[in-house]
């Protein structure tokens, strides 16, 4: 499923299997999650995409071949491909172990091609194995999803009380590991959404609401997943002192004005940006212990554009993915 141009829709083409280079991997695509940075790109709020491009980032299959350098995979093997594809390996993000902020990266699904289609190449040393629990449309939305959630979790310290704004895929699977680890987890849902919050009490949440309401206890922490920036005062008013408000996002609207008094008292206001090999090897761990399901929406991958307009509307439960087979 080919992007020619920001605004429009994807395009049902027939392309050759990729070349690949001595340090990559041909991967046959089982399984391609659909993710909320999808959107971002096709509707034009991330502005630097290659073009033409095959979107998709939350990628499950089995390599097919591999390069002469290869070394941690094989033919056969099962592996995820996930949002950060390359990084330099010599800036001082790199060298200080912070390589989400390298300054020359390429990304999967946004300027290497990616997981809506049959077949997609990636460097090994970017790529994880998969946990034998999961099969591939399971595995997928741990790809992205599950990914920067566990990246935004962690960055919110070791709150006992953690506030998660905007129950979508990233939602349903950091709640599960929360709880797992003993936190008490307030869902904050669009207005009305009592399915979401149903959804959310169902995965552990001790408490679901509307996300203009203020929860019956004081949050040590928040995770914001919607990108709406207008969440972020409200966030602040509902986290107690010295809590941290985290946007999950790599993209958010504008966020409006408000009083110092909600960022006063040493809160604070933080934003998530990629992840780190060490975040997925940590997950692909802790995943199945506690052990993470996911719950997915199942679209063919020419139904791509369906997915896309579910996901824009709030209709997806859990997460959308595309099946190849």
């Amino acid at each position: 499923m080919i992007l020619e141009k920001p605004g429009t829709l994807l395009i049902l083409k027939d392309v050759p299997v990729p070349d690949i280079s001595p340090e990559q991997i041909l991967i046959k695509v089982h399984a391609c999650g659909v993710c909320r940075t999808d959107l971002h790109i096709v509707d034009g709020e991330l502005t630097s995409p290659k073009l033409p491009l095959i979107i998709g980032h939350e990628i499950a299959g089995e390599v097919v071949k591999v390069g002469g350098n290869v070394y941690r995979f094989k033919s056969g093997d099962r592996v995820g491909i996930p949002w950060l594809g390359y990084t330099c390996g010599k800036c001082k993000y790199c060298l200080s172990g912070k390589e989400n902020l390298c300054e020359f990266p390429k990304f999967t699904g946004y300027t290497i091609d990616g997981g809506y289609a049959e077949y997609t190449a990636a460097d090994e040393k970017y790529c994880f194995s998969l946990p034998e629990k999961y099969d591939y449309t399971n595995a997928a939305p741990l790809l992205c999803a599950g990914l920067i959630g566990y990246r935004s979790y962690k960055m919110a310290g070791e709150p006992e009380k953690i506030g998660i704004y905007g129950f979508g895929g990233a939602a349903h699977i950091i709640t599960q590991i929360a709880v797992h680890k003993g936190k008490k987890v307030y869902a904050f849902t669009k207005s009305g959404d009592t399915e979401g919050q149903e959804f959310a009490l169902k995965l552990g949440a001790v408490w679901a609401g509307d996300a203009d309401e203020i929860p019956p206890d004081k949050l040590d922490a928040s995770i914001i997943f919607a990108p709406a920036g207008a969440l972020v005062p409200l966030a602040l008013k509902a986290t107690d002192k010295g809590g941290v408000v985290v946007c999950g996002g790599i993209h958010m609207s504008d966020i409006p004005s408000f009083p110092y008094n909600l960022l006063w008292e040493e809160r604070m206001i933080r934003s998530v940006a990629n992840l780190t090999r060490d975040d997925g090897d940590e997950l692909m761990k802790i995943a199945p212990e506690v052990p993470v399901k996911t719950e997915v929406q199942i679209y063919k991958v020419e139904e791509a554009n369906n997915a896309l307009n579910d996901l824009r509307a709030g209709r997806v439960k859990g997460a959308a993915v595309l099946v190849m087979d």
